[in-house]
């Protein structure tokens, strides 16, 4: 980074780290909390940078795990039809004298298999619910879509992908006949308007890195900026509507572009072993099994981005950050623009053999359902069966080196 980049990412990193505080506040750069909320920071699901964790039952702790919740149908523009007492997103969190909105419930259910040599395995499915709703009933066919907050590497080289590299990618009519017809989530531009390629969230619902944080911070931590202005509160939740702000907007604009310095700039981690004959056979697998045809493994980087830093990079995300159909298995029916209910983008891999060491877990996809990088995979659906059914096929020794090969990432 340039001297200038580098002085607003450490600034940044601040920001991203320190909790936020209920309005009024001494601190009155870091008042405005809530009142409805999920973390008080973004640190608290996005810990060390990282990932968060599936949702364990009866435990009611910060575990990087949220809810979007809507009913049946979009507007005009693609955006789902929110609950109408409860808005798009459940808040479970309120400052004092402003209710949580409910308390997120999940049961698991263990269900067996085996792959094709014989070799058992078993997948938690789970069933998710809300407990304790605290403005009254929700809408009886609410659609719940639980999100794991991913970890926060190499954004900024993922926004400096060139649009014309994501629509050469995309076959949305699946026109050569492979099977895989990704597409381009269009999405607006909170501030031109304009519509623009999702790149970050599950369903590639944010066009840009200062966009995406803007977003959290007005659905996690409850916090308004220049570009969600809003106080995140229904017309109902007069508590909330009632409680004291912590400026118009509570996080100022030259603060907001430091933490987007910092959120675009935390790099991704070298690769380890990446050159052993099992590594090297498990990235042969990789390729030979069709996973590649989703999780595209290189890039570079165009110019079309604000840091400078990030142009002409030659990078290895391992996605194509399109929306694919994932099989009903992990289906959440929560359309979301151009994305249907069954499909998601495609997640970026590097990082992913990290999460162990920096987030003491291994919990995968969107919700965390997988334990490890073999349950992810037989979790696969839809566009991505061939590439499951691939993988459990193939003998104990060739699936040890596919996973050691995504492990090395």
């Amino acid at each position: 980074l340039t001297d200038e980049h580098e002085a607003m990412f450490y600034s940044g990193n601040s920001w991203f780290n320190q909790s936020w505080v209920e309005a009024p506040a001494s601190a009155v750069t870091r008042d405005g909390l809530g009142p409805l909320y999920n973390a008080t920071s973004c640190s608290s699901c996005h810990f060390k940078d990282g990932r968060g964790k599936a949702l364990e039952p009866e435990i009611n702790e910060v575990s990087g795990l949220l809810f979007r919740i809507s009913i049946p149908g979009q507007t005009e523009d693609g955006i789902p039809l929110p609950d109408p007492i409860y808005g798009d997103q459940l808040q479970d969190f309120g400052i004092p004298h402003v209710p949580g909105e409910g308390r997120m419930h999940v049961t698991w259910e263990e269900k067996p298999g085996q792959f094709d040599d014989g070799t058992p395995y078993s997948l938690r499915h789970p069933t998710y619910s809300i407990l304790e709703p605290g403005y009254g009933p929700f809408a009886k066919d609410l659609i719940i879509s639980p999100r794991v907050a991913p970890h926060v590497i190499g954004m900024g080289l993922l926004e400096a992908i060139a649009e014309s590299d994501l629509q050469d990618l995309a076959d949305e009519d699946d026109l050569d006949g492979n099977g895989i017809s990704g597409k381009i989530n269009m999405v607006p531009d909170a501030r031109t308007g304009e519509l623009r390629p999702g790149r970050f969230g599950w369903k590639s619902e944010q066009p840009t890195v200062a966009q995406q944080a803007a977003s959290a911070f007005s659905g996690d931590i409850g916090i308004t900026t220049h570009l969600f202005p809003a106080k995140n509160c229904s017309k109902t939740q007069q508590e909330c509507l009632d409680a004291q702000e912590g400026g118009e907007p509570e996080f100022e604009p030259r603060l907001m572009n430091r933490l987007e310095v910092y959120t675009q700039s935390v790099a991704v981690p070298i690769r380890r072993v990446w050159d052993t004959p099992e590594v090297l056979r498990g990235k042969l697998l990789f390729h030979q099994s069709g996973c590649a045809d989703c999780h595209t493994p290189s890039f570079k980087t165009g110019t079309d981005t604000n840091l400078s830093e990030m142009h002409n990079q030659k990078i290895w995300p391992y996605t194509d950050l399109l929306l694919h159909d994932m099989g009903e298995n992990l289906a959440d029916h929560r359309p979301s623009f151009m994305a249907n209910g069954r499909e998601w983008r495609t997640p970026p891999l590097w990082g992913l053999g990290l999460i162990e060491s920096v987030n003491k877990h291994d919990n995968l996809l969107h919700d965390g359902r997988a334990r490890g990088f073999a349950e992810a995979i037989l979790w696969h659906g839809g566009e991505a069966q061939r590439a499951q059914k691939t993988f459990k096929a193939m003998p104990k020794a060739d699936r040890e080196f596919l996973i050691q090969f995504l492990k090395s990432l």
